[in-house]
């Protein structure tokens, strides 16, 4: 019989991870936990769920995290979730059902997210197929600090899962710029000397980051949360060009 554990990477998730660990304890042969130094009690829960829980502070990036959680795994299958997701009972099913085949494929599952207490159906969110179940030894994620992938070696097809993964992107406005922050520095850090900006990218992408996401991905039909997420998707765009310019301006 197959065997699937779970590969979660986590700091300060306290308030989420008990939802997030509930739904996938009574189904995973294994539950890997790697901290990069909460000081809330995220700690605690993990350990209430598994064994296997590890501190690595010296943060090398979203992926590279990713990798070192995999080390410690010991299943056939990982399934990667993040801690303010939730994995509905039909995707359990679809994961179970996967394993049990054991074919050398990678699975792309469709996420729903939420923003601000809504479910986002549009602005460029859904359907949103990412690959998150895949072979321990054929595959793992990439080096990437941030938007990290699975990737691997082989010519593995992909096959999509039933379910869907719950996921409650943004709770607050405050919990919305704690969390973008750190994505913005590990962006502009993971181009800085390789990709030249300007103040006049800098505007142009977010335009056209606005336009995109409000108008061609019919973001107005999310309402009044879709241009919400548009202007701050924009804003953002608009911060991480010109945080990139600031640097080159400022070593010049």
């Amino acid at each position: 019989m197959s065997t699937v554990g779970v590969l979660l990477i986590v700091k300060n998730e306290g308030k989420v991870l008990t939802k997030c660990l509930s739904s996938v304890a009574s189904w995973a042969d294994q539950i890997v936990v790697v901290d990069s130094g909460s000081d809330d009690n995220t700690l605690e829960i993990a350990r209430s769920f598994t064994s296997d829980v590890y501190v690595h502070s010296d943060w090398p990036g979203f992926g590279k995290q990713r990798q070192i959680a995999q080390s410690y795994m010991n299943t056939e299958w990982v399934f990667a979730i993040d801690a303010d997701e939730e994995v509905s009972e039909p995707l359990q099913q679809s994961i179970l059902a996967a394993v049990k085949l054991n074919e050398p494929v990678l699975y792309r599952l469709d996420r729903l997210s939420s923003a601000f207490g809504k479910r986002i159906n549009h602005s460029g969110w859904s359907p949103d197929w990412i690959v998150r179940l895949y072979p321990r030894e054929l595959a793992s994620y990439n080096d990437a600090l941030v938007h990290e992938k699975v990737v691997t070696n082989n010519s593995l097809g992909s096959k999509k899962l039933s379910g869907h993964l719950y996921h409650d992107t943004y709770s607050s406005l405050a919990h919305y710029s704690a969390k973008t922050t750190g994505y913005l520095k590990a962006w502009a850090d993971d181009r800085e000397g390789r990709k030249s900006s300007s103040v006049s990218k800098a505007i142009s992408h977010a335009m056209a980051c606005f336009i995109k996401m409000y108008f061609v991905k019919r973001g107005f039909l999310d309402g009044r949360h879709g241009f919400i997420l548009a202007w701050l998707a924009a804003h953002s765009t608009f911060y991480k060009y010109i945080d990139l310019w600031l640097r080159e301006y400022q070593k010049k």
